[in-house]
């Protein structure tokens, strides 16, 4: 979890981190300067998180821990992988196959996740890790190779989407990390924030008339909504959500498609009060929002419109087989009980403190959300079973 801040109150860069970010800055005022005065939002996320060898996920900085900028599900419990893994039992029993995890981190989840499946007897044919930061990937080697033999064989990583999967495909906190754009509703009309330099060469937000397909898209959002904006309402919006949850369709035969994040029901999130919109910046366990500081050091991400998502899925074919909290997924697959397995005082005092920040409405169990998608699977999913909330979408 990370605590509210002030720029100004950040922990300093050490002289080789404020040099990668002049670097990283470079690179994005080269790419102003060739697009005539601006680019888009999105394009400047593009470059200071993902541009190879420079970028927040393609370079070497510590991301996850205690020692990064943010703690995950994953990172702060085995009972997160353990529930989850609980899913992909039930899921592997009725389609056979395997798993593909996007984003695997440190590897944490994927070693608690083939370590319960294989006390339940369930392990899948393979467990593959489309993984797109060659760091963090060897830091999943290194994390997977201290399993048992029968385990660490399982895992591969892949360089590119496979075709016919079936099984099981994880995704945590992966849709909150694609590149979004920016917009303010003024005067009945749609504006893009895109992004320039000032005459001291400081990136700044702009506004410009949007486009056709942006204006487009925030007019039919914006015509669903009970409610209407106040003036000058800020918010985002992601395109890239439809393109990946096509590519997701197409390479699943059959199976469960699980997907975990921070976000919201589209009612809920382009709320009339929510008029800054969702845009959220991580350095060093503080959030705040400035994304123009520090480029390639921070992450900088926005909440999910989880409407969006079950639309893009449907128009391509699957199923919505459920959508909760995480703490209803996770009681769903039964994290009580997995608590109780604990024989060791110390451990269960432990992971009881853990299920509480996983589970808590003021921690991560109400902002975060699960959403199950499916191909030919029929039977209605135990972390779905407690608490489902499709209708909300």
């Amino acid at each position: 979890m990370t605590t509210a801040a002030n720029p100004s109150t950040l922990p300093v860069l050490s002289p080789e981190e404020h040099a990668h970010c002049g670097r990283v800055a470079a690179l994005v005022r080269e790419r102003i300067v060739a697009a005539g005065g601006s680019i888009g939002f999105d394009e400047y996320l593009q470059l200071v998180l993902y541009a190879p060898g420079l970028g927040y996920y393609s370079a070497g900085s510590v991301k996850f821990g205690a020692a990064g900028d943010f703690v995950t599900a994953p990172e702060l419990s085995p009972l997160f992988g353990r529930c989850v893994a609980q899913q992909c039992a039930q899921v592997l029993a009725e389609t056979g196959g395997s798993i593909l995890e996007f984003g695997a981190g440190t590897g944490r989840m994927a070693a608690d996740v083939l370590q319960r499946l294989g006390s339940l007897g369930v392990l899948p044919e393979r467990y593959r890790i489309l993984e797109v930061s060659a760091d963090l990937a060897a830091r999943q080697r290194a994390c997977l190779a201290a399993l048992p033999a029968p385990l660490a064989t399982r895992v591969e990583w892949l360089t590119s989407l496979p075709q016919g999967h079936r099984g099981v495909v994880l995704a945590n906190e992966v849709l909150d990390a694609l590149p979004f754009q920016r917009f303010v509703w003024r005067d009945g009309a749609v504006y893009e924030l895109v992004v320039g330099v000032d005459e001291r060469g400081t990136f700044r937000a702009r506004e410009q008339r949007a486009g056709g397909a942006l204006r487009a898209e925030v007019e039919r959002i914006r015509a669903e909504l009970p409610e209407p904006w106040p003036e000058d309402y800020v918010s985002e919006l992601s395109p890239a959500i439809g393109p990946w949850m096509a590519s997701l369709s197409g390479l699943l035969e059959s199976g469960v498609i699980l997907l975990f994040d921070y976000g919201l029901p589209r009612t809920h999130y382009y709320h009339p009060e929510r008029a800054r919109g969702t845009l959220r910046c991580h350095f060093r366990h503080r959030a705040h929002d400035d994304p123009f500081l520090h480029p390639g050091m921070q992450d900088v991400t926005a909440w999910v419109d989880f409407t969006r998502v079950a639309e893009a899925a449907v128009a391509g074919g699957l199923e919505l087989a459920g959508f909760t909290t995480q703490a209803g997924f996770l009681l769903g697959c039964g994290i009580e009980t997995l608590l109780q397995e604990s024989a060791d005082i110390a451990e269960h005092v432990r992971l009881a403190g853990e299920a509480q920040r996983l589970l808590l409405p003021g921690e991560m169990g109400e902002s975060f959300k699960a959403m199950a998608l499916a191909r030919g699977v029929d039977a209605p999913l135990a972390g779905f079973s407690l608490q489902d909330l499709s209708a909300s979408l």
